[in-house]
């Protein structure tokens, strides 16, 4: 019996920004499939109904990948697939695999011989670099930086010094609620001629995004609290 297919789709990244998320091809999908695994089923459902979801959702199979359910049990997941079934799989928001836990069920479909489609969609990190006016040749993304303030400081450094090296972008994040904290780490440990982009809220009705120099930054630091936030750097002499 043929395998399923593995179908990876995006997830808007921000409420009410569904027209700016959504392909016709993505539509077409999830309205071909009834068994999915999601990080956050709450979001995923209210998600298939934006898209325009035509099958009832009573007739779902949805399997939570939430963080309390990625230590065991993940072969449930797959009997679907095994079975002929093809599966979608939803981040919370935005690109599965990308910064997400999602890459694990994507490692283990291929080990299996599952074929893994990705759909287009929205993704912070590629809409942030694209913005910035970074870059686009070279470019790290990083994850989360320490949370021990010596620590970032240190690592702020460090992607300071690989950028100008390498002429490359530095790409981080943070979560929402320690962003001011971040920032301020940033403005403080910075060269004030490094660039620095904060690309926030993005696809939001209260999207900013702005490219300034460290030294122009000072002058107005941005309110971020608790705002999805990507921050890039580029320090070229």
């Amino acid at each position: 019996m043929p395998l399923g297919t593995l179908y990876l789709i995006p997830v808007p990244l921000a409420d009410e920004a569904a027209a700016k998320s959504f392909t016709p091809y993505l539509v077409d999908t999830v309205n071909s499939i009834k068994e999915y695994i999601v990080e956050n089923e709450k979001t995923a459902r209210r998600f298939l109904k934006e898209a325009g979801l035509k099958t009832p959702q009573s007739e779902l199979l949805i399997h939570d990948y939430g963080k309390h359910n990625r230590s065991d049990g993940t072969g449930e997941f797959f009997k679907g697939l095994q079975a002929g079934n093809d599966v979608g799989l939803m981040s919370e928001a935005g690109c599965p695999g990308i910064a997400d836990p999602g890459a694990e069920i994507v490692e283990k479909a291929h080990r299996m011989g599952i074929k893994v489609v990705p759909l287009v969609g929205p993704s912070s990190i590629l809409l942030a670099l694209m913005a910035s006016g970074f870059s686009g040749q070279s470019f790290t993304f990083y994850g989360y930086l320490p949370i021990d303030k010596l620590l970032r400081s240190k690592k702020i450094k460090e992607l300071e010094s690989l950028s100008e090296r390498n002429d490359q972008t530095q790409i981080f994040i943070e979560t929402p609620f320690r962003n001011n904290p971040m920032l301020e780490e940033i403005l403080k440990t910075a060269n004030p001629k490094t660039r620095l982009c904060i690309a926030c809220d993005i696809t939001a009705a209260t999207e900013l995004i702005q490219t300034k120099t460290i030294a122009e930054w000072q002058k107005k630091v941005p309110e971020l609290h608790k705002r999805p936030t990507i921050f890039l750097i580029f320090h070229k002499l």
